[in-house]
């Protein structure tokens, strides 16, 4: 896991914003997640049911707004509006929103090619 604030972006008019922490030509997917007071992410959704959340390729968390924990690897990071997490391939990792400030998170993946909404329809 690897923690920026907003302000340790680079300014670039090309790519995507995340370029430099991000590894990825295109922003591949991702949303916007209004989460719960006290919810903890990726709870019990592993599986067999079990209680991680893995990728095989890294996600960003921007918080855009509340508080909470990041949970790597059942190791604890305060997060806060402004900050970004890069999680790296194969960490455990649930967000976890504060009761008195829930989280709003800006979520992404970056890899080779656009989105599949961003490509053009194939002719059949």
């Amino acid at each position: 896991m690897k923690k920026y604030r907003l302000s340790d972006l680079q300014d670039t008019k090309e790519g995507h914003f995340l370029q430099g922490i991000l590894p990825g030509e295109y922003l591949s997917s991702g949303g916007l997640a209004f989460e719960k007071p006290g919810y903890r992410t990726h709870s019990n959704d592993g599986p067999e049911g079990r209680d991680y959340h893995v990728h095989k390729d890294c996600e960003v968390f921007i918080i855009a707004q509340g508080k909470g924990e990041m949970e790597v690897d059942k190791t604890f990071h305060p997060v806060v509006t402004g900050d970004i997490f890069v999680i790296e391939p194969g960490e455990d990792h649930h967000l976890i929103s504060s009761k008195e400030d829930p989280i709003v998170t800006l979520w992404v993946h970056a890899g080779p090619a656009r989105h599949k909404n961003q490509l053009e329809e194939q002719q059949g």
